[in-house]
């Protein structure tokens, strides 16, 4: 266990009569790039959802580097080394990139309840928020306002923000969803050259994405884990090719 970044046990997500997930199990080690992938419907977002805090699991248990977190809210577990991006882009679009950040960096912080402070006087925030900017390749648009930024911009600032609080487990969200080819391969090549240190979890279904990343694979279908293995393993796997790619 003391190697373990996140341990789910057993964990059940149900809405009236739909389990939408279903007793999955895993179990990612620190340090490890795990990449879900499945069916859309498969239940993937919403075990994400249960392990961030946005959901409360029906039943089963979460431990975050050993410690049980299965009853704490979201904010908790963000301040206990869990950060995350989302499926559909979440961002201010009425602010600049730097702003964005600044107000993650302050969230954060003991004095954000200051309201005679603007945020960028805060000692520190700017400092942090450009360096945030700066690792996802965002540094050259940090006073840019988001409405003027493209997609793939937005998704290297939710990076950005997902990445504030210095986690020690990063939770991915479909991060490539939505982008050319040339965004894709560059959100990619960030993603690759984060700190080995930090653990990922990472849903996504561009294989190309998914299996450049992947240290190891879980596959989720009907709410349940139906393999869990290498590259590999899961690439020649006749049930996955049935179930995720449409054929045998």
């Amino acid at each position: 266990m003391a190697d373990l970044a996140l341990s789910i046990s057993q964990v059940s997500k149900i809405f009236g009569g739909i389990r939408a997930v279903d007793g999955v199990s895993l179990e990612v080690s620190q340090g490890e790039r795990r990449v879900m992938i499945g069916p859309n419907g498969a239940g993937k977002t919403t075990l994400f959802h249960c392990v961030s805090g946005a959901h409360r699991a029906t039943s089963g248990s979460i431990r975050l580097f050993g410690e049980d977190i299965t009853q704490l809210p979201e904010h908790e577990r963000t301040l206990k080394g869990m950060g995350r991006t989302f499926q559909i882009s979440s961002v201010f679009v009425d602010l600049t990139a730097l702003e964005n950040v600044q107000l993650a960096v302050l969230g954060i912080r003991s004095d954000k309840w200051a309201p005679w402070k603007r945020v960028g006087d805060a000692a520190g925030v700017n400092d942090r928020a450009m360096e945030k900017l700066e690792l996802v390749g965002l540094g050259g648009k940090a006073h840019v306002g988001v409405k003027q930024m493209s997609y793939g911009e937005r998704r290297q600032l939710e990076l950005a923000l997902a990445l504030v609080n210095e986690p020690r487990l990063l939770l991915l969200d479909e991060p490539c969803a939505g982008l050319s080819p040339a965004e894709r391969q560059r959100l990619f090549k960030l993603i690759q050259g984060l700190p080995r240190s930090l653990t990922m979890l990472m849903i996504e279904h561009d294989m190309d994405v998914a299996l450049g990343l992947a240290d190891r694979i879980t596959v989720l279908h009907r709410g349940q884990v139906i393999l869990e293995g290498g590259v590999e393993e899961v690439r020649v796997n006749p049930q996955v090719r049935e179930v995720y790619f449409g054929q045998v």
